[in-house]
């Protein structure tokens, strides 16, 4: 569970180092483009997967194996901290460790930009706890339909 210590402002220690980092993503990319920016989110990316342990390692690498296969014209880059791929910019693919906020388990998360869509209502998160081939092959499935 998420530790709800605040401020004034309602947020959690961990939702405040979230903003703070999504803040640095920003500027560490500022006045970079083409293929300057790319490399640095690219690096990003990678160090952000390499920063994982346990599941939440296992999980974002798989993610970051099914992208560059699936999806190639997603670009990696970070996104509040967490290993995400984007298109023009956009994030549609990103994994949210368990251990940012100090919950049960990851997620694997797509963006309004992904194509997921089904009826009226739809999942866009799920949740991960053990990578298995079948849960390896979900995430693939979800990929693939993302980009469709």
């Amino acid at each position: 569970m998420t530790d709800t210590t605040s401020t004034k402002s309602g947020f959690t220690d961990e939702e405040r180092a979230a903003m703070k980092q999504r803040a640095e993503e920003l500027r560490s990319t500022k006045g970079l483009k083409g293929a300057a920016k790319l490399a640095r989110e690219m690096e990003a990316c990678v160090k952000a997967i390499d920063a994982l342990t346990g599941t939440d390692k296992a999980v974002a690498t798989v993610l970051h194996k099914i992208v560059a296969e699936e999806a190639p014209d997603l670009n990696p880059k970070t996104f509040y901290g967490f290993p995400a791929y984007a298109r023009d910019g956009k994030v549609v693919v990103f994994y949210q460790p368990a251990a940012k906020f100090k919950t049960r388990y990851g997620t694997v998360n797509f963006d309004d930009t992904a194509s997921l869509d089904d009826g009226e209502m739809w999942p866009v998160s799920f949740a991960v706890t053990e990578v298995t081939d079948a849960v390896t092959e979900r995430i693939r499935e979800l990929v693939r339909k993302a980009v469709g």
